[in-house]
């Protein structure tokens, strides 16, 4: 049992992959459920979670946690479906957000160019001149993404276990290859690398209860203990804590939860 993350350019053909791939193994293959399931758990609007987990962050985003938030989101649906190991999701941010789980096969899909612009000209009836345009835009997009909030390119290839290249490789070829290497031993589920991702996948449910009361956090879990860091002005302290407590409570599972509260420094000239 394992969980396999492919990451790919838009017209790739890494959808194609990762459905050959799941009928293969008979595992869920996910993308957009998550974007559905988000929005619905959390009340939010489709449109704006499609928004976060695309275009590159903007200056005011950072400041307003405005599109942290539907990250937050995003992500605590994601693990909700990862956790449940034998699945294959396609799309962007996959690999972010599972660090540390020695039970995921990452994988990057690439194809030329050329590939990519007729598919796009094809399916929008567009030139190739507009369609080469619309795709260097939405890679810039996702390297801007994944640059401001994560630090790292999603084209390097050192983030993945696999990189295949869709041209002499088929895409029945990448299918067979990437089952091929999911069962090695090296990708297994252990209980071990199973709590690793059920703690990650409770932390950021807590963390998606909590954000609306205080976006200047960070949340750990280990086995059913919760830990918070937060952000907060003196004058709130109190109120702020046990707020935290009460919303973590929520969260299925959570045993016990404990609030460090950092002061926020306010800079004078």
């Amino acid at each position: 049992m394992a969980i396999i993350t492919i990451s790919r350019g838009s017209f790739s053909r890494g959808k194609e992959v990762a459905e050959k791939v799941a009928k293969k193994l008979g595992y869920d293959c996910i993308s957009r459920d998550i974007l559905l399931d988000a929005s619905g758990h959390f009340n939010t609007s489709e449109i704006k979670l499609v928004r976060a987990i695309h275009d590159a962050p903007s200056i005011l985003d950072r400041f307003v946690q405005g599109k942290e938030k539907y990250i937050t989101f995003f992500q605590a649906s994601l693990l909700k479906y990862l956790r449940e190991d034998n699945v294959v999701y396609h799309g962007l941010a996959g690999q972010f957000f599972v660090k540390g789980v020695a039970h995921v096969l990452k994988v990057r899909i690439i194809s030329d160019i050329e590939d990519r612009v007729r598919c796009e000209m094809e399916r929008e009836k567009i030139s190739a001149e507009e369609a080469m345009r619309l795709i260097k835009k939405d890679d810039e997009q996702r390297r801007k993404w994944s640059h401001n909030l994560y630090g790292i390119d999603t084209a390097d290839s050192s983030l993945y276990d696999l990189v295949i290249h869709i041209r002499k490789i088929s895409v029945d070829a990448a299918a067979d290859i990437i089952c091929h290497a999911v069962a090695s031993d090296d990708f297994k589920t252990t209980p071990q690398s199973q709590k690793t991702i059920n703690n990650l996948a409770m932390a950021a449910e807590v963390k998606a209860a909590v954000f609306e009361l205080n976006p200047n956090i960070e949340v750990s879990a280990d086995d059913g203990i919760i830990r918070i860091r937060a952000k907060v002005h003196e004058a709130h302290r109190m109120t702020l804590e046990n707020e935290l407590k009460e919303a973590a409570k929520t969260v299925r599972g959570v045993k016990k939860t404990e609030v460090e509260m950092l002061p926020i420094t306010l800079y004078t000239d």
